[in-house]
């Protein structure tokens, strides 16, 4: 008896899984490899969006020769998109897929439509 409450205590205690759906190991889940992933993905993320968000107007307006107000309101509205997908994200990760597959998929869907939109002038 004592054997089985010895190993249960090596799992964590809030439900956790492994990507195989196994009880993960509390000594060997998260702590700072995971956190130094998070925080650097989402230093990127946040560069990435200011950096587009900051040149997205002038693009728009020289480059596709939209008026200014129609160049502000898309790009208001690419930003309130941007702003509200984690919501949905939210959603799918509780309903259907789980956290950590829900982060794997949109980090995937972003780099594949970040590189197919990068390409020559």
């Amino acid at each position: 008896m004592e054997e089985d409450e010895g190993s249960a205590q090596e799992f964590t205690k809030d439900g956790s899984v492994d990507l195989r759906g196994r009880p993960a190991v509390a000594a060997r889940t998260g702590r700072w490899k995971a956190c130094s992933f998070l925080v650097g993905y989402e230093a990127f993320e946040r560069m990435a969006f200011y950096g587009v968000a900051a040149n997205l107007v002038v693009y728009l307006t020289t480059v596709l020769r939209e008026e200014t107000v129609a160049s502000v309101r898309n790009v208001n509205n690419w930003t309130g998109s941007v702003w509200m997908t984690p919501i949905a994200g939210a959603y799918l990760a509780d309903a259907f897929l789980g956290r950590f597959w829900t982060f794997t998929f949109s980090s995937l869907l972003y780099l594949t439509v970040r590189t197919a939109s990068i390409g020559p002038p």
